[in-house]
């Protein structure tokens, strides 16, 4: 099968490649959400040497740069209240987090999550969170950009495989709110 977007050697349903997932993401695409069937939902397989953006946007198609999101853990700060949040925002772009995510989630303060906080509490790989299978009752931010795209290449959980979706299923995952200006030009 050939990817809608990118050049990648091989592509399937994510479905098929359940083993190439970590558990949350795997169980998330298994379910579907929102009335995605699972079949839409795509599969590469990715070295993971290149997945930081830049270099993998070279390696696939400069097309991915305004075709691929970025997922980043927040996390909003009030009184002792610490709010961890996911904010994805397609790669061209930043996030402004203590802007429009920190108004979003009401916090005094805002800063990008450390390293060990956003890999222990989702269970996934630094450079290769995705917002498929995040931890229930977490906010997920989108720019309304991702949503805008027909296919938009996001994470798989880790730095090997890359997943492909229809920006509109993004915005049907558990917890989603569209935030005005979450993702600003570089």
């Amino acid at each position: 099968m050939r990817a809608p977007i990118g050049t990648f050697e091989s592509a399937g349903p994510a479905v098929d490649r359940i083993d190439l997932l970590i558990p949350p993401v795997a169980e998330a695409v298994r379910e579907g959400w929102g009335g995605v069937p699972a079949e839409r939902i795509l599969h590469v397989d990715t070295d993971p040497d290149i997945a930081d953006t830049a270099v993998f946007v070279a390696h696939h198609g400069a097309d991915l740069l305004d075709r691929s999101a970025n997922c980043v853990v927040v996390a909003g700060k009030r009184g002792g209240e610490v709010t961890l949040a996911a904010c994805v925002v397609l790669s061209r772009t930043r996030i402004d987090v203590n802007g429009a995510a920190r108004k979003h989630l009401g916090a005094r303060k805002a800063s990008f999550a450390s390293m060990d906080t956003a890999v222990g509490e989702t269970g996934m790989e630094y450079g290769g969170i995705t917002p498929i299978g995040l931890p229930a009752g977490w906010p997920l931010l989108l720019d309304p950009g991702v949503v805008d795209e027909e296919w938009v290449l996001i994470g798989s959980g880790s730095r090997r495989g890359k997943l492909i979706v229809p920006g509109k299923a993004l915005a049907a995952l558990p917890n989603a709110v569209l935030v005005e200006g979450l993702g600003v030009t570089v």
